[in-house]
């Protein structure tokens, strides 16, 4: 069985989240979506709501398990899962350069780790969550941005009143 990791805050997962996701899905036997926390972002959503979030948005895609990571590096948490690689979802040259030295560096800590790489949907380029955030919170719609199953969560939780 191949298992592969997809980690990121998901702070809240997008429709671009999702999208990678579900192609890993069918790349891969078995997805572990894995909430990160992020140290150097203050999340609005707990690491256990993000959870619930993508279970509720990735439960009709097989395969795809979620769960809450902490206190664990994530070349050492593959290596836990059995998983024989790491996907990211690339929007842009700026996250390519980032996640590229990710990658370096999980593979030195873990030689039988694979990053793989893919390009989110042009319609998605711009997407991420902070911007959901911001444009929730002053009132915009973001509907077409965040999966369904979610979005009355993250308006009640976010839109200023």
């Amino acid at each position: 069985m191949k298992i592969c990791i997809c980690p990121g805050s998901f702070d809240p997962i997008t429709v671009g989240h999702l999208d990678i996701i579900k192609r890993a899905a069918e790349l891969f036997d078995k997805v572990i979506v894995s909430v990160m926390i992020n140290s150097v972002k203050t999340a609005a959503f707990s690491v256990e709501e993000r959870v619930d979030f993508i279970r509720r948005s990735t439960a009709d895609i097989p395969g795809v398990e979620v769960e809450g990571v902490s206190d664990v590096l994530l070349a050492e948490y593959a290596k836990q899962k059995g998983a024989v690689a790491i996907v990211k979802g690339l929007r842009a040259v700026s996250d390519y350069e980032y996640e590229f030295q990710q990658a370096l560096m999980n593979k030195s800590l873990n030689a039988d780790i694979e990053t793989v790489f893919l390009m989110t949907d042009s319609e998605n380029m711009f997407l991420s969550s902070s911007a959901v955030k911001e444009v929730c919170r002053l009132g915009g719609s973001i509907e077409k941005f965040v999966p369904q199953a979610i979005h009355n969560d993250i308006v009640k939780r976010l839109k200023l009143k």
